[in-house]
């Protein structure tokens, strides 16, 4: 076993968390061949988009670890590209954790960043977030 690099069983796991928005991406890391599987359903039944399908794997292409580990996540609430980018963090977390060698790979790609734009809250007392009653002089 090599430095800054944690050893990988079925029994053991490596997991990583991601979230985009109110989407929240539990990634589960295992030996094997290069399999993943959202909410029990491959990739490309999941993520009808392209761009989906590619951002959830651009992590893994830019380490090279796309036939290195089998990748079992969960991931609920969101949007569709919101629950990919969530995904997207997760497994970017969890490469990390296995092997400290990737992060450079992982930072470059800013695949580490977490998005922090969140829909704001509604307002008391009015309508929306910024929406405002009409004002009335007299």
């Amino acid at each position: 076993m090599t430095q800054g690099m944690i050893e990988v069983t079925k029994a053991a796991p490596i997991w990583g968390t991601g979230r985009r928005k109110s989407a929240v991406a539990r990634v589960r890391l295992l030996p094997g061949e290069g399999k993943i599987a959202i909410n029990d359903r491959e990739v490309d039944a999941y993520f009808p988009e392209e761009k989906d399908r590619r951002s959830v794997l651009s992590p893994l292409v830019a380490t090279g670890a796309l036939k290195s580990f089998t990748i079992l996540v969960n991931v609920s609430g969101g949007g569709l590209s919101g629950q990919a980018d969530a995904v997207k963090l997760g497994i970017a977390r969890a490469l990390k954790q296995a092997d400290a060698s990737f992060e450079k790979a992982l930072r470059d790609g800013s695949f580490m960043t977490r998005d922090p734009r969140m829909k704001e809250r509604k307002k008391y007392g009015q309508k929306g977030a910024r929406k405002r009653f009409q004002f009335s002089k007299r």
